[in-house]
Protein backbone atom coordinates (compact mmCIF):
# COMPACT_ATOMS: atom_id res chain seq x y z
CA UNK A 1 0.00 0.00 0.00
CA UNK A 2 1.30 3.88 -1.12
CA UNK A 3 1.46 5.36 2.61
CA UNK A 4 2.88 8.68 1.73
CA UNK A 5 3.90 10.32 -1.40
CA UNK A 6 6.18 13.29 -1.77
CA UNK A 7 6.86 15.32 -4.96
CA UNK A 8 9.58 18.32 -5.56
CA UNK A 9 10.14 19.78 -8.79
CA UNK A 10 7.76 18.03 -11.31
CA UNK A 11 6.17 20.36 -13.39
CA UNK A 12 4.24 22.98 -11.92
CA UNK A 13 4.53 21.24 -8.54
CA UNK A 14 6.85 23.02 -6.24
CA UNK A 15 6.74 20.36 -3.34
CA UNK A 16 3.42 18.35 -2.44
CA UNK A 17 3.63 15.85 0.70
CA UNK A 18 0.69 13.26 0.49
CA UNK A 19 -0.81 10.89 3.13
CA UNK A 20 -2.74 8.18 1.77
CA UNK A 21 -5.08 5.88 3.58
CA UNK A 22 -6.10 2.34 2.87
CA UNK A 23 -9.40 1.69 0.69
CA UNK A 24 -10.70 4.08 -1.47
CA UNK A 25 -9.54 7.65 -2.19
CA UNK A 26 -10.54 10.14 -4.69
CA UNK A 27 -8.68 12.71 -6.23
CA UNK A 28 -10.94 15.56 -7.65
CA UNK A 29 -9.67 18.77 -8.80
CA UNK A 30 -10.33 21.45 -11.85
CA UNK A 31 -8.54 20.54 -15.21
CA UNK A 32 -5.26 22.01 -15.39
CA UNK A 33 -4.53 21.72 -11.83
CA UNK A 34 -2.33 18.44 -11.80
CA UNK A 35 -3.74 15.91 -11.68
CA UNK A 36 -1.91 13.59 -14.99
CA UNK A 37 1.31 15.46 -13.12
CA UNK A 38 0.58 13.76 -9.76
CA UNK A 39 -0.39 10.17 -11.71
CA UNK A 40 2.62 10.97 -14.17
CA UNK A 41 5.02 11.31 -10.38
CA UNK A 42 3.88 8.23 -9.48
CA UNK A 43 4.76 6.00 -12.55
CA UNK A 44 8.32 7.84 -12.45
CA UNK A 45 8.55 6.17 -8.82
CA UNK A 46 7.64 2.97 -10.44
CA UNK A 47 10.23 3.02 -12.93
CA UNK A 48 8.99 4.10 -16.40
CA UNK A 49 10.56 6.26 -18.86
CA UNK A 50 10.62 9.80 -17.87
CA UNK A 51 11.60 13.31 -20.03
CA UNK A 52 13.48 15.90 -18.40
CA UNK A 53 10.76 18.33 -19.52
CA UNK A 54 9.16 16.66 -16.38
CA UNK A 55 11.57 19.17 -14.32
CA UNK A 56 10.25 22.32 -13.10
CA UNK A 57 11.53 25.23 -15.05
CA UNK A 58 13.83 26.87 -13.44
CA UNK A 59 14.97 23.48 -11.37
CA UNK A 60 18.23 21.31 -11.54
CA UNK A 61 16.37 18.62 -10.39
CA UNK A 62 12.81 16.61 -9.73
CA UNK A 63 12.38 14.19 -6.73
CA UNK A 64 9.40 11.89 -6.10
CA UNK A 65 9.87 9.43 -2.91
CA UNK A 66 7.08 7.19 -1.93
CA UNK A 67 6.57 5.11 1.54
CA UNK A 68 5.32 1.71 1.01
CA UNK A 69 3.87 -0.72 2.98
CA UNK A 70 5.80 -3.98 2.07
CA UNK A 71 4.16 -7.09 0.49
CA UNK A 72 5.13 -10.17 1.25
CA UNK A 73 5.83 -11.54 -1.82
CA UNK A 74 8.33 -9.01 -2.90
CA UNK A 75 10.66 -10.61 -0.23
CA UNK A 76 12.63 -12.77 -2.95
CA UNK A 77 12.85 -10.07 -5.18
CA UNK A 78 14.10 -7.76 -2.41
CA UNK A 79 16.99 -10.50 -1.39
CA UNK A 80 18.05 -10.79 -4.77
CA UNK A 81 18.71 -7.13 -5.18
CA UNK A 82 20.45 -7.30 -1.44
CA UNK A 83 17.86 -4.41 -0.56
CA UNK A 84 17.07 -4.76 3.07
CA UNK A 85 14.27 -3.67 4.66
CA UNK A 86 13.29 -2.76 8.65
CA UNK A 87 11.61 -4.29 11.36
CA UNK A 88 8.23 -1.75 10.26
CA UNK A 89 8.05 -3.91 6.68
CA UNK A 90 8.33 -0.46 4.88
CA UNK A 91 9.91 0.40 1.48
CA UNK A 92 11.06 4.04 1.23
CA UNK A 93 11.35 4.02 -2.69
CA UNK A 94 13.14 7.64 -4.22
CA UNK A 95 13.94 8.51 -7.88
CA UNK A 96 15.70 11.87 -8.87
CA UNK A 97 15.79 12.89 -12.92
CA UNK A 98 18.44 15.62 -13.28
CA UNK A 99 18.82 18.13 -16.22
CA UNK A 100 21.78 16.20 -17.25
CA UNK A 101 19.41 12.80 -18.05
CA UNK A 102 20.79 11.47 -14.89
CA UNK A 103 18.16 8.93 -12.64
CA UNK A 104 19.14 8.26 -9.50
CA UNK A 105 16.87 5.62 -7.83
CA UNK A 106 16.81 4.21 -4.36
CA UNK A 107 15.01 1.37 -2.90
CA UNK A 108 16.11 2.06 1.46
CA UNK A 109 18.31 3.77 0.64
CA UNK A 110 20.65 1.08 -1.55
CA UNK A 111 21.06 2.61 -5.16
CA UNK A 112 19.16 0.84 -7.99
CA UNK A 113 18.60 0.87 -11.07
CA UNK A 114 15.41 1.79 -13.66
CA UNK A 115 15.12 -1.81 -14.33
CA UNK A 116 15.45 -2.80 -10.71
CA UNK A 117 13.10 -0.04 -9.94
CA UNK A 118 10.17 -1.68 -12.49
CA UNK A 119 11.01 -4.60 -11.14
CA UNK A 120 9.54 -3.78 -7.83
CA UNK A 121 7.45 -0.83 -8.96
CA UNK A 122 5.09 -3.76 -10.89
CA UNK A 123 4.22 -5.80 -8.27
CA UNK A 124 3.47 -2.67 -5.99
CA UNK A 125 1.11 -0.33 -8.05
CA UNK A 126 -1.87 -0.95 -11.06
CA UNK A 127 -2.27 2.10 -12.96
CA UNK A 128 -4.89 1.99 -15.04
CA UNK A 129 -6.11 5.44 -17.36
CA UNK A 130 -8.81 5.52 -20.33
CA UNK A 131 -6.86 5.15 -23.01
CA UNK A 132 -4.50 2.14 -21.07
CA UNK A 133 -6.51 -0.72 -19.85
CA UNK A 134 -3.33 -2.66 -21.42
CA UNK A 135 -4.18 -5.69 -20.28
CA UNK A 136 -7.78 -5.38 -21.90
CA UNK A 137 -6.43 -3.76 -25.57
CA UNK A 138 -3.83 -6.16 -25.87
CA UNK A 139 -4.83 -9.65 -27.27
CA UNK A 140 -2.33 -11.71 -25.84
CA UNK A 141 -2.56 -10.75 -22.35
CA UNK A 142 -6.35 -11.69 -22.20
CA UNK A 143 -4.40 -15.64 -21.62
CA UNK A 144 -2.76 -14.59 -18.70
CA UNK A 145 -5.64 -12.44 -17.10
CA UNK A 146 -7.76 -16.21 -17.97
CA UNK A 147 -5.18 -17.96 -16.14
CA UNK A 148 -4.82 -16.08 -13.36
CA UNK A 149 -8.62 -16.68 -12.89
CA UNK A 150 -8.32 -20.26 -13.54
CA UNK A 151 -6.03 -20.79 -10.12
CA UNK A 152 -4.00 -23.21 -8.75
CA UNK A 153 -4.99 -25.90 -10.89
CA UNK A 154 -3.92 -24.97 -14.06
CA UNK A 155 -0.84 -23.27 -12.85
CA UNK A 156 0.71 -26.68 -11.79
CA UNK A 157 -0.23 -28.13 -15.35
CA UNK A 158 1.77 -24.83 -16.86
CA UNK A 159 4.29 -25.17 -14.50
CA UNK A 160 4.94 -28.98 -15.48
CA UNK A 161 4.87 -27.93 -19.27
CA UNK A 162 7.23 -25.15 -19.39
CA UNK A 163 9.70 -27.38 -17.81
CA UNK A 164 8.61 -29.78 -20.36
CA UNK A 165 9.31 -27.05 -23.20
CA UNK A 166 12.69 -26.38 -22.34
CA UNK A 167 14.02 -29.40 -22.24
CA UNK A 168 12.17 -29.47 -25.51
CA UNK A 169 14.06 -26.69 -26.71
CA UNK A 170 17.57 -27.69 -25.72
CA UNK A 171 16.61 -31.02 -27.28
CA UNK A 172 15.89 -29.34 -30.63
CA UNK A 173 18.78 -26.94 -30.62
CA UNK A 174 21.61 -30.16 -29.55
CA UNK A 175 19.85 -31.80 -32.53
CA UNK A 176 20.58 -29.26 -34.81
CA UNK A 177 24.07 -29.34 -33.95
CA UNK A 178 24.41 -32.65 -34.38
CA UNK A 179 22.66 -33.36 -37.84
CA UNK A 180 24.85 -29.95 -39.04
CA UNK A 181 25.98 -30.79 -42.33
CA UNK A 182 28.56 -33.22 -43.41
CA UNK A 183 31.15 -31.07 -44.17
CA UNK A 184 30.59 -28.84 -41.24
CA UNK A 185 30.86 -31.75 -38.85
CA UNK A 186 34.53 -33.22 -40.65
CA UNK A 187 35.34 -29.96 -40.38
CA UNK A 188 34.53 -29.30 -36.84
CA UNK A 189 36.14 -33.03 -36.07
CA UNK A 190 39.40 -32.23 -37.45
CA UNK A 191 39.34 -29.07 -35.49
CA UNK A 192 38.59 -31.18 -31.94
CA UNK A 193 41.21 -33.51 -32.89
CA UNK A 194 44.30 -31.06 -33.64
CA UNK A 195 43.10 -29.01 -30.83
CA UNK A 196 43.16 -31.82 -28.62
CA UNK A 197 46.10 -33.29 -29.55
CA UNK A 198 47.96 -29.84 -29.37
CA UNK A 199 47.03 -30.05 -25.38
CA UNK A 200 48.14 -33.40 -25.07
CA UNK A 201 51.20 -33.05 -26.43
CA UNK A 202 52.25 -29.94 -24.54
CA UNK A 203 51.95 -32.48 -21.58
CA UNK A 204 51.06 -29.58 -19.06
CA UNK A 205 50.45 -30.38 -15.09
CA UNK A 206 49.00 -27.64 -12.54
CA UNK A 207 51.32 -25.23 -11.25
CA UNK A 208 54.00 -25.91 -14.22
CA UNK A 209 53.82 -22.18 -15.22
CA UNK A 210 54.41 -20.61 -11.83
CA UNK A 211 57.52 -22.66 -11.64
CA UNK A 212 58.28 -22.13 -15.07
CA UNK A 213 58.09 -18.43 -14.06
CA UNK A 214 60.15 -18.74 -11.12
CA UNK A 215 62.61 -21.00 -12.56
CA UNK A 216 63.17 -18.17 -15.47
CA UNK A 217 63.49 -15.29 -12.80
CA UNK A 218 66.44 -17.21 -11.25
CA UNK A 219 68.13 -18.27 -14.23
CA UNK A 220 67.99 -14.75 -15.71
CA UNK A 221 69.54 -12.82 -12.47
CA UNK A 222 71.87 -16.48 -11.79
CA UNK A 223 75.32 -13.92 -11.53
CA UNK A 224 73.61 -11.64 -9.17
CA UNK A 225 72.03 -14.45 -6.93
CA UNK A 226 75.35 -16.29 -6.96
CA UNK A 227 77.15 -12.72 -5.75
CA UNK A 228 74.93 -12.01 -3.10
CA UNK A 229 74.78 -15.86 -1.79
CA UNK A 230 78.65 -15.56 -1.56
CA UNK A 231 79.09 -12.43 0.02
CA UNK A 232 76.49 -13.66 2.47
CA UNK A 233 78.29 -16.74 3.22
CA UNK A 234 81.82 -14.75 3.69
CA UNK A 235 80.09 -12.41 6.56
CA UNK A 236 79.28 -15.50 8.03
CA UNK A 237 82.33 -17.63 7.39
CA UNK A 238 84.98 -15.14 6.87
CA UNK A 239 87.11 -14.79 3.66
CA UNK A 240 90.50 -16.59 4.95
CA UNK A 241 91.95 -17.11 8.66
CA UNK A 242 93.01 -13.75 8.85
CA UNK A 243 89.40 -12.32 8.31
CA UNK A 244 86.89 -13.97 11.43
CA UNK A 245 83.43 -13.88 10.43
CA UNK A 246 80.25 -13.92 12.04
CA UNK A 247 80.58 -17.52 13.12
CA UNK A 248 83.54 -17.24 14.48
CA UNK A 249 83.14 -14.24 16.17
CA UNK A 250 79.99 -15.53 18.03
CA UNK A 251 81.68 -18.50 18.83
CA UNK A 252 84.90 -16.19 20.73
CA UNK A 253 81.83 -14.19 22.64
CA UNK A 254 80.76 -17.99 23.58
CA UNK A 255 84.02 -19.06 24.87
CA UNK A 256 84.58 -15.72 27.23
CA UNK A 257 81.14 -16.09 28.63
CA UNK A 258 81.88 -19.48 29.76
CA UNK A 259 84.75 -18.65 31.78
CA UNK A 260 82.48 -16.84 34.17
CA UNK A 261 78.94 -18.90 33.98
CA UNK A 262 79.24 -20.36 37.14
CA UNK A 263 79.34 -16.79 38.91
CA UNK A 264 75.98 -16.21 38.34
CA UNK A 265 73.15 -18.64 37.18
CA UNK A 266 71.74 -15.72 34.60
CA UNK A 267 75.29 -16.02 32.35
CA UNK A 268 74.60 -19.82 31.74
CA UNK A 269 71.27 -18.31 29.91
CA UNK A 270 73.26 -15.57 27.88
CA UNK A 271 75.38 -18.94 26.83
CA UNK A 272 72.92 -21.01 25.96
CA UNK A 273 71.41 -18.12 23.56
CA UNK A 274 74.98 -17.39 22.03
CA UNK A 275 75.23 -21.06 21.89
CA UNK A 276 71.91 -21.31 20.04
CA UNK A 277 72.92 -18.82 17.53
CA UNK A 278 76.18 -20.18 16.88
CA UNK A 279 74.21 -23.58 15.82
CA UNK A 280 71.64 -21.61 13.72
CA UNK A 281 74.62 -19.40 11.97
CA UNK A 282 75.93 -22.65 11.03
CA UNK A 283 73.18 -24.69 9.60
CA UNK A 284 72.37 -21.20 7.79
CA UNK A 285 75.53 -21.41 5.87
CA UNK A 286 75.64 -24.66 4.94
CA UNK A 287 72.19 -23.17 3.04
CA UNK A 288 73.37 -20.57 1.98
CA UNK A 289 77.01 -22.15 0.40
CA UNK A 290 74.05 -24.89 -1.02
CA UNK A 291 72.12 -22.10 -2.82
CA UNK A 292 75.55 -20.39 -4.27
CA UNK A 293 77.50 -23.67 -5.43
CA UNK A 294 74.29 -24.65 -7.34
CA UNK A 295 73.19 -21.45 -8.85
CA UNK A 296 74.80 -21.26 -12.25
CA UNK A 297 73.46 -20.05 -15.81
CA UNK A 298 72.83 -21.92 -17.96
CA UNK A 299 71.95 -20.59 -21.30
CA UNK A 300 70.55 -23.18 -23.18
CA UNK A 301 68.31 -24.36 -20.25
CA UNK A 302 67.30 -20.64 -19.97
CA UNK A 303 66.22 -21.03 -23.86
CA UNK A 304 64.55 -24.00 -23.17
CA UNK A 305 62.19 -22.59 -20.01
CA UNK A 306 61.83 -19.69 -22.06
CA UNK A 307 60.40 -21.53 -25.00
CA UNK A 308 58.00 -23.53 -22.86
CA UNK A 309 56.71 -19.91 -21.11
CA UNK A 310 55.81 -19.48 -24.46
CA UNK A 311 54.27 -22.40 -25.58
CA UNK A 312 51.87 -22.50 -22.33
CA UNK A 313 51.31 -18.97 -23.06
CA UNK A 314 50.02 -19.48 -26.71
CA UNK A 315 47.63 -22.64 -25.21
CA UNK A 316 46.29 -20.40 -22.83
CA UNK A 317 45.54 -17.20 -25.38
CA UNK A 318 43.36 -20.43 -27.60
CA UNK A 319 42.25 -22.34 -24.89
CA UNK A 320 41.89 -21.04 -21.06
CA UNK A 321 43.45 -18.53 -18.95
CA UNK A 322 45.08 -20.83 -16.60
CA UNK A 323 46.63 -24.90 -17.13
CA UNK A 324 43.66 -26.59 -15.52
CA UNK A 325 41.50 -24.16 -17.95
CA UNK A 326 43.26 -25.47 -21.11
CA UNK A 327 42.95 -29.18 -19.54
CA UNK A 328 39.36 -28.63 -18.97
CA UNK A 329 38.89 -27.45 -22.57
CA UNK A 330 40.49 -31.10 -23.65
CA UNK A 331 38.77 -32.97 -22.17
CA UNK A 332 35.64 -31.53 -23.13
CA UNK A 333 36.64 -31.20 -26.68
CA UNK A 334 37.21 -35.05 -26.17
CA UNK A 335 33.76 -35.57 -25.49
CA UNK A 336 32.55 -33.19 -27.83
CA UNK A 337 34.73 -35.82 -30.36
CA UNK A 338 33.32 -38.78 -29.37
CA UNK A 339 29.67 -37.34 -29.58
CA UNK A 340 30.50 -36.34 -33.52
CA UNK A 341 31.77 -39.64 -34.31
CA UNK A 342 28.97 -41.34 -32.80
CA UNK A 343 26.25 -38.99 -33.50
CA UNK A 344 24.30 -41.41 -35.22
CA UNK A 345 23.21 -42.96 -31.75
CA UNK A 346 22.94 -40.15 -29.96
CA UNK A 347 20.62 -38.09 -32.85
CA UNK A 348 18.49 -41.52 -32.52
CA UNK A 349 18.36 -41.07 -28.71
CA UNK A 350 17.53 -37.42 -28.97
CA UNK A 351 15.18 -37.54 -31.56
CA UNK A 352 13.27 -40.69 -29.39
CA UNK A 353 13.40 -37.73 -26.42
CA UNK A 354 11.45 -34.87 -28.36
CA UNK A 355 9.12 -37.52 -29.45
CA UNK A 356 8.35 -38.42 -25.51
CA UNK A 357 8.10 -34.91 -24.92
CA UNK A 358 6.01 -33.40 -27.44
CA UNK A 359 3.31 -36.47 -26.94
CA UNK A 360 3.72 -34.85 -22.98
CA UNK A 361 3.40 -31.36 -23.59
CA UNK A 362 0.38 -32.29 -26.77
CA UNK A 363 -1.30 -34.10 -23.51
CA UNK A 364 -0.64 -31.12 -21.08
CA UNK A 365 -2.08 -28.71 -24.00
CA UNK A 366 -5.28 -30.12 -24.08
CA UNK A 367 -5.58 -30.20 -20.24
CA UNK A 368 -4.83 -26.81 -20.42
CA UNK A 369 -7.39 -26.13 -22.73
CA UNK A 370 -10.25 -28.50 -20.76
CA UNK A 371 -9.40 -25.94 -17.82
CA UNK A 372 -9.30 -22.91 -19.87
CA UNK A 373 -12.41 -23.74 -21.31
CA UNK A 374 -14.15 -24.24 -17.97
CA UNK A 375 -12.93 -20.87 -16.68
CA UNK A 376 -13.45 -18.85 -19.23
CA UNK A 377 -17.08 -19.87 -19.20
CA UNK A 378 -16.80 -18.89 -14.99
CA UNK A 379 -15.34 -16.02 -16.19
CA UNK A 380 -17.29 -14.58 -18.85
CA UNK A 381 -20.80 -15.19 -16.70
CA UNK A 382 -19.27 -13.66 -13.37
CA UNK A 383 -18.17 -10.95 -15.64
CA UNK A 384 -21.60 -9.86 -17.48
CA UNK A 385 -23.47 -10.01 -13.67
CA UNK A 386 -20.40 -7.15 -12.48
CA UNK A 387 -21.12 -5.28 -15.71
CA UNK A 388 -25.18 -5.67 -15.46
CA UNK A 389 -24.11 -4.02 -12.02
CA UNK A 390 -22.53 -1.31 -13.81
CA UNK A 391 -25.81 -0.57 -16.00
CA UNK A 392 -25.10 -2.69 -18.95
CA UNK A 393 -27.30 -5.30 -18.46
CA UNK A 394 -27.86 -6.22 -22.14
CA UNK A 395 -23.89 -7.17 -22.70
CA UNK A 396 -22.62 -10.00 -23.87
CA UNK A 397 -19.12 -10.81 -23.03
CA UNK A 398 -17.17 -14.49 -24.15
CA UNK A 399 -14.24 -15.70 -23.64
CA UNK A 400 -12.59 -17.30 -26.48
CA UNK A 401 -10.49 -20.27 -26.13
CA UNK A 402 -9.59 -21.75 -29.26
CA UNK A 403 -6.64 -24.50 -29.38
CA UNK A 404 -4.36 -24.27 -32.35
CA UNK A 405 -1.47 -26.90 -32.46
CA UNK A 406 -0.67 -25.66 -35.57
CA UNK A 407 1.34 -22.33 -34.22
CA UNK A 408 3.08 -24.93 -32.37
CA UNK A 409 4.24 -24.88 -28.54
CA UNK A 410 4.35 -21.73 -26.96
CA UNK A 411 5.35 -20.44 -23.36
CA UNK A 412 1.25 -21.32 -22.74
CA UNK A 413 0.43 -24.06 -24.42
CA UNK A 414 -0.99 -24.15 -27.99
CA UNK A 415 -4.42 -22.08 -26.93
CA UNK A 416 -5.12 -18.47 -28.30
CA UNK A 417 -7.89 -16.53 -26.06
CA UNK A 418 -9.81 -13.29 -26.75
CA UNK A 419 -12.48 -11.33 -25.00
CA UNK A 420 -15.02 -10.73 -26.95
CA UNK A 421 -17.89 -8.45 -26.41
CA UNK A 422 -21.80 -6.94 -27.50
CA UNK A 423 -22.82 -4.17 -26.11
CA UNK A 424 -25.93 -4.41 -28.15
CA UNK A 425 -28.65 -6.55 -28.34
CA UNK A 426 -29.01 -8.53 -31.50
CA UNK A 427 -24.85 -7.85 -32.58
CA UNK A 428 -23.11 -10.77 -32.14
CA UNK A 429 -19.93 -10.95 -30.19
CA UNK A 430 -16.76 -9.29 -31.36
CA UNK A 431 -13.04 -8.46 -30.54
CA UNK A 432 -13.19 -6.57 -27.55
CA UNK A 433 -10.54 -4.04 -28.37
CA UNK A 434 -11.89 -3.22 -31.31
CA UNK A 435 -15.79 -2.02 -30.58
CA UNK A 436 -15.69 -1.37 -27.06
CA UNK A 437 -16.20 2.25 -26.58
CA UNK A 438 -13.81 4.13 -23.80
CA UNK A 439 -16.57 4.27 -20.99
CA UNK A 440 -17.29 0.61 -22.12
CA UNK A 441 -13.50 -0.38 -21.68
CA UNK A 442 -13.65 1.28 -18.31
CA UNK A 443 -16.51 -0.50 -17.50
CA UNK A 444 -15.34 -3.86 -18.63
CA UNK A 445 -12.05 -3.57 -17.09
CA UNK A 446 -13.58 -2.75 -13.64
CA UNK A 447 -15.88 -6.09 -13.99
CA UNK A 448 -12.93 -7.94 -14.58
CA UNK A 449 -10.65 -6.32 -11.86
CA UNK A 450 -13.23 -7.35 -9.46
CA UNK A 451 -13.18 -11.21 -10.31
CA UNK A 452 -9.89 -11.02 -10.31
CA UNK A 453 -9.79 -8.93 -6.46
CA UNK A 454 -9.19 -12.20 -4.47
CA UNK A 455 -6.35 -13.52 -6.77
CA UNK A 456 -4.43 -10.29 -7.69
CA UNK A 457 -1.59 -9.57 -5.35
CA UNK A 458 -1.13 -6.06 -6.55
CA UNK A 459 -1.62 -4.06 -3.68
CA UNK A 460 -2.68 -1.02 -4.66
CA UNK A 461 -4.92 -0.24 -7.88
CA UNK A 462 -4.67 3.68 -9.77
CA UNK A 463 -7.59 4.57 -11.87
CA UNK A 464 -7.02 7.92 -13.95
CA UNK A 465 -10.25 9.40 -15.24
CA UNK A 466 -11.34 5.84 -16.58
CA UNK A 467 -14.60 7.49 -15.74
CA UNK A 468 -14.72 9.17 -18.85
CA UNK A 469 -17.71 8.93 -21.00
CA UNK A 470 -19.92 6.97 -18.10
CA UNK A 471 -22.66 9.09 -16.69
CA UNK A 472 -25.22 9.32 -14.42
CA UNK A 473 -26.39 6.11 -12.78
CA UNK A 474 -23.61 4.67 -14.31
CA UNK A 475 -21.19 6.90 -12.54
CA UNK A 476 -22.59 5.53 -9.57
CA UNK A 477 -22.43 1.81 -9.94
CA UNK A 478 -18.60 2.61 -11.39
CA UNK A 479 -18.35 4.33 -7.79
CA UNK A 480 -19.63 0.97 -6.11
CA UNK A 481 -17.56 -1.54 -7.92
CA UNK A 482 -14.44 0.84 -6.93
CA UNK A 483 -15.44 0.91 -3.43
CA UNK A 484 -16.02 -2.75 -3.77
CA UNK A 485 -12.70 -3.02 -5.07
CA UNK A 486 -11.26 -0.83 -1.79
CA UNK A 487 -12.35 -4.28 0.19
CA UNK A 488 -9.40 -5.89 -1.20
CA UNK A 489 -6.83 -3.19 -2.75
CA UNK A 490 -5.67 0.42 -1.91
CA UNK A 491 -7.91 2.37 -4.51
CA UNK A 492 -7.00 5.55 -5.72
CA UNK A 493 -9.04 6.94 -8.37
CA UNK A 494 -8.68 10.48 -10.27
CA UNK A 495 -12.27 11.33 -11.59
CA UNK A 496 -14.58 14.19 -12.56
CA UNK A 497 -17.66 12.60 -11.14
CA UNK A 498 -19.60 13.28 -7.88
CA UNK A 499 -21.51 10.34 -7.89
CA UNK A 500 -17.92 7.99 -7.45
CA UNK A 501 -16.09 10.92 -5.68
CA UNK A 502 -19.02 10.93 -3.00
CA UNK A 503 -18.57 6.99 -2.47
CA UNK A 504 -14.71 7.44 -1.22
CA UNK A 505 -13.49 6.66 2.27
CA UNK A 506 -11.18 9.50 1.39
CA UNK A 507 -11.38 12.76 -0.73
CA UNK A 508 -8.51 14.70 -1.73
CA UNK A 509 -8.53 17.94 -3.89
CA UNK A 510 -6.09 18.89 -5.81
CA UNK A 511 -5.87 22.97 -7.04
CA UNK A 512 -3.22 25.15 -8.72
CA UNK A 513 -2.66 28.90 -8.00
CA UNK A 514 -0.42 31.99 -8.41
CA UNK A 515 2.46 32.87 -6.07
CA UNK A 516 4.23 35.47 -7.01
CA UNK A 517 4.78 35.02 -10.99
CA UNK A 518 4.97 31.08 -10.74
CA UNK A 519 1.70 28.07 -10.64
CA UNK A 520 1.97 25.90 -7.72
CA UNK A 521 0.12 23.09 -7.51
CA UNK A 522 -1.67 21.87 -3.94
CA UNK A 523 -3.03 19.03 -2.80
CA UNK A 524 -5.18 18.81 0.44
CA UNK A 525 -7.82 16.49 1.97
CA UNK A 526 -11.56 17.54 2.57
CA UNK A 527 -13.71 17.04 5.07
CA UNK A 528 -17.35 17.94 6.35
CA UNK A 529 -18.35 21.17 4.89
CA UNK A 530 -15.20 20.98 2.32
CA UNK A 531 -16.24 17.91 1.04
CA UNK A 532 -19.86 18.87 0.47
CA UNK A 533 -18.55 22.53 -1.64
CA UNK A 534 -16.37 20.22 -3.99
CA UNK A 535 -19.08 17.46 -4.65
CA UNK A 536 -20.99 20.29 -5.18
CA UNK A 537 -18.96 22.05 -8.13
CA UNK A 538 -18.56 18.53 -10.01
CA UNK A 539 -22.35 18.40 -10.19
CA UNK A 540 -22.93 22.01 -11.00
CA UNK A 541 -19.51 24.00 -11.75
CA UNK A 542 -18.62 26.92 -10.13
CA UNK A 543 -22.10 28.65 -9.38
CA UNK A 544 -23.00 26.30 -6.98
CA UNK A 545 -27.27 25.80 -7.12
CA UNK A 546 -29.43 24.58 -3.86
CA UNK A 547 -30.47 21.58 -5.96
CA UNK A 548 -26.65 21.11 -6.80
CA UNK A 549 -26.06 21.54 -2.56
CA UNK A 550 -28.75 19.19 -1.67
CA UNK A 551 -27.89 16.70 -4.26
CA UNK A 552 -23.90 16.81 -2.65
CA UNK A 553 -25.41 15.77 0.97
CA UNK A 554 -27.73 13.73 -0.06
CA UNK A 555 -24.92 11.84 -2.38
CA UNK A 556 -22.79 12.29 0.83
CA UNK A 557 -25.37 11.01 3.32
CA UNK A 558 -26.00 7.95 1.64
CA UNK A 559 -22.19 6.93 1.06
CA UNK A 560 -22.03 7.83 5.08
CA UNK A 561 -25.00 5.22 5.50
CA UNK A 562 -23.36 2.86 3.23
CA UNK A 563 -20.03 2.75 5.03
CA UNK A 564 -21.56 2.19 8.54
Amino acid sequence: MLLQLEIENIAIIDRLNIALEPGFNALTGETGAGKSILIDSINALLGSRVSRELIRSGAEKATVQGLFSKPPALDPILEEFGIETGDDDTLLISRTITESGKNICRINGTLVTVAMLREIGQRLIDVHGQHDNQSLLRVETHIQLLDLFAGESLSAVKSAYRKELEDLKACQARLRELAGEGKERERLMDTLRYQIEEIRQAALYAGEDEELEKQSRILAHAEDIVSAFNTAYQAIRGQDDDDAGALDRVQWALDALRRVEEIDASYASVCATLEDISERLSDLSRDIRHTRDSTEYDPNLHRAVEERISLIQGLKRKYGETIPDILAYAENAAKRLDELEHNEELIASIKARIKALEASLTEKCREMNSLRLQAGKRLAEGIMKELADLEMPKTIFQVAVNSVPEMGFTADGTDQVEFLFSPNPGEPPKSLSKIASGGEMSRVMLAVKAMLADLDSIPTLIFDEIDTGVSGKAAASVGEKLRALSGKHQVLCVTHHAQIASLAHHHFLITKSIQGDRTVTMVRRLEGQDREAEITRLLSGEHATEAAKSLARELLGKSKGDKE
